[in-house]
């Protein structure tokens, strides 16, 4: 693997705000095409992701070369240890591996509105325990409140459908998709910190190479060619999968959240799990009972509320460096 280098530098907070968004919103969509093709490719979701990830991968060499040519128009950055790189380029492609194998998995189990919303739901409360422990970014009475709020849905969510709309065996899948995806946004958090994450495209570049390499074996043994009566139908949902939501979004996602708070990024991406309940019950014509509005309400709003939380200590925490600049 060559080393990382000449990356362009970070952006700016409001800049990585606008990324996040932007990914989160195409991620909604790509539940929705995921579904569709586990319902009518024959792919099963290990070959699917290894589609997914291998598309992106494809579309980002494309996209470094043409980078490549105008090398010299821009200043190279320090160069990142080579072990360094490799390790986190490691870390975040087999996260990203449990993250998307896992979520497929989950929407073809359980459904793609109940799939996201425990995903995303379950990432920000992994996430602000995490953070904590490896970080030291408090949690305060307010955040320890949301996540017990957040678990609470989770459990009415699950318990109070009974034997109906929800499966148990998604959600557990929902639950691992969740942990991958908290790891690669506290990965990525941790070293942005230290004020070197590396360069967020070839971080998406070999990670999905990561995730293509470990997958191939299982996909190929689960089936890795689609076989569908309409196959361009088929070969248009999965070009538009391999490329906005996974190519485009993760490039975005990766230089945001290096500069963004881990709690923060958490919260943004909660507008992946609302647009993909739209689209289940609009599109796919996914019942959504009583219990399982319940629980995404309370879920949703305890980790919106773990975000207000966030806000609140990060503001504490800039007007205290302040006051003790000042009383310096």
């Amino acid at each position: 693997m060559p080393s990382i280098h000449g990356h362009t530098p970070a952006p700016s907070v409001g800049r990585g705000l606008l990324y996040i968004t932007f990914a989160a919103t195409a991620w909604g969509t790509a539940g929705a095409a995921a579904a569709l093709l586990l319902a009518s490719s024959g792919l099963g979701p290990i070959a699917l992701t290894f589609w997914r990830t291998a598309g992106g991968f494809a579309l980002l060499l494309l996209v470094r070369q043409a980078r490549r040519r105008g090398a010299a128009a821009r200043t190279a950055a320090p160069k990142e240890p080579r072990r360094r790189a490799v390790l986190r380029i490691l870390a975040t492609g087999i996260g990203l591996t449990v993250f998307q194998a896992a979520y497929f998995a989950a929407v073809q189990s359980t459904g793609l509105a109940v799939a996201t919303v425990v995903t995303l739901g379950a990432g920000p409360v992994i996430i602000a325990i995490g953070a904590r422990v490896t970080m030291g970014e408090r949690l305060g009475r307010g955040g320890a409140v949301a996540v017990a709020g957040a678990l609470t849905g989770l459990a009415v969510l699950v318990l109070g459908n009974g034997g109906g709309s929800v499966a148990p065996a998604g959600v557990g899948l929902a639950l691992l998709s969740a942990s991958g995806y908290a790891c690669i946004t506290l990965l990525t958090r941790w070293m942005g910190r230290g004020g070197d994450a590396g360069d967020p495209f070839a971080t998406s570049l070999w990670s999905f190479a990561v995730c293509a390499v470990t997958l191939l074996p299982l996909a190929a043994a689960d089936g890795l060619w689609p076989h569908s009566a309409d196959l361009g139908h088929t070969l248009w949902l999965m070009v538009y999968l391999a490329s906005v939501p996974t190519a485009l979004a993760y490039g975005l996602y990766f230089a945001g959240a290096a500069v963004v708070r881990a709690a923060t990024v958490s919260v943004i991406a909660l507008i992946e799990p609302v647009s993909a309940a739209v689209i289940a019950v609009v599109v796919l014509g996914e019942r959504l009972t009583g219990a399982t509005v319940l629980g995404t309400v309370i879920l949703l709003g305890a980790v919106t509320a773990l975000g207000l939380e966030e806000a609140r200590l990060a503001s504490a925490g800039r007007r205290a460096a302040v006051r003790s600049a000042g009383a310096g």
